[in-house]
């Protein structure tokens, strides 16, 4: 089994973090967004992963690409990264990785996280994994026929449809099928927007008799822009807390502080007298002075002194001291 994880875009919503360092590499929970979601689909499959292909902008540089590789490693999987340096849509970003498109293999767009526990249906020759939602009208859909098979793709439907939403992750038992339908997308020219889409050659996949399955998630958390990535830090926090996961590390020092779970704490945190959580992330090497945290995502080495934060984001090794509530500020800055 192949995971293929594209990933070109920086994030433009999520600025002023991802200026200094990619969306899908953000940490929620402790752990960056596109670990997390590997992990994840790698737990519901349930089966050898055999290589993780990553997607990316050449600018993300060297680092990157070393922490991508790590991550395919720690699932026992080859790491393998490919270049979409124009934006020119998701068919032409997997079509990037045409060299590992053979075989079972799931596509993954690396700016969402799951909880699932389904197993993918073996009859099918595609599994599109779903949301059940309130309102179908924003998103993207499946149509289904009287036996539960997927017939059409339907972008943000002005009437009912159904209530299942598509949320970017998709199975295939073989990916070559996929991978020449797309070929075919890109030497006739068919764009939509201006650019090369996945649904295109999953359409015609469809057209040619390919059976479409669905397979439901429990819990589908976006990472679109501040607000929604904080609401998922806390989401996942709590999802991590039932699982009874370990997050707060032994390594902290605590003077005259309380921590108020759930919250992931990570090593070399200094708290002095301070409250924090519910809801809260800090990363390594955290101080915490005269302050009270709640629903908030702190990345690593951050200096926050004299604050009162809710719903705040707050980069690496940025310093803030202050009375500001509901922030975002980026690496490396400073509010005094």
């Amino acid at each position: 089994m192949k995971i293929i994880v594209p990933m070109a875009g920086r994030g433009s919503r999520l600025r002023p973090h991802t200026l200094t360092i990619p969306k899908p590499l953000i940490p929620v929970a402790g752990k960056p967004i596109v670990h997390r979601l590997v992990e994840d689909i790698a737990g519901v499959l349930n089966q050898e992963i055999e290589e993780v292909a990553f997607i990316i902008h050449e600018s993300f540089g060297e680092k990157v690409e070393q922490d991508l590789i790590a991550i395919a490693e720690k699932l026992g999987a080859r790491g393998t990264i490919y270049y979409q340096n124009e934006a020119l849509g998701t068919g032409h970003a997997i079509m990037c990785a045409k060299d590992s498109l053979s075989g079972p293999a799931v596509i993954a767009y690396a700016d969402t996280l799951i909880r699932a526990d389904f197993e993918l249906d073996p009859t099918a020759d595609s599994v599109i994994w779903v949301k059940q939602i309130e309102n179908p009208e924003a998103f993207g859909v499946v149509k289904l026929n009287e036996k539960n098979e997927i017939i059409e793709l339907v972008e943000k439907p002005k009437e009912f449809v159904s209530d299942l939403a598509v949320i970017g992750i998709y199975y295939f038992k073989d990916i070559a099928v996929l991978k020449q339908e797309l070929q075919n997308v890109l030497d006739n020219n068919i764009q939509n927007g201006g650019e090369y889409q996945i649904n295109d050659g999953i359409k015609n996949m469809m057209a040619n008799g390919k059976i479409f399955k669905t397979g439901e998630v429990s819990a589908w958390m976006d990472c679109g822009n501040k607000n929604v990535t904080v609401e998922t830090n806390s989401r996942m926090l709590a999802f991590l807390a039932e699982d009874k996961e370990s997050l707060v590390s032994p390594k902290i020092k605590l003077e005259n502080s309380t921590i108020i779970e759930p919250c992931f704490i990570g090593d070399d945190v200094v708290l002095i007298n301070a409250t924090v959580g519910p809801n809260v992330s800090l990363g390594n090497g955290c101080h915490v002075i005269d302050s009270s945290i709640k629903n908030s995502l702190v990345q690593t080495h951050a200096h926050i002194k004299n604050a009162n934060l809710d719903n705040a984001m707050i980069g690496n090794h940025a310093s803030f001291d202050g009375n500001f509530t509901s922030i975002s500020i980026g690496d490396y800055s400073v509010l005094e």
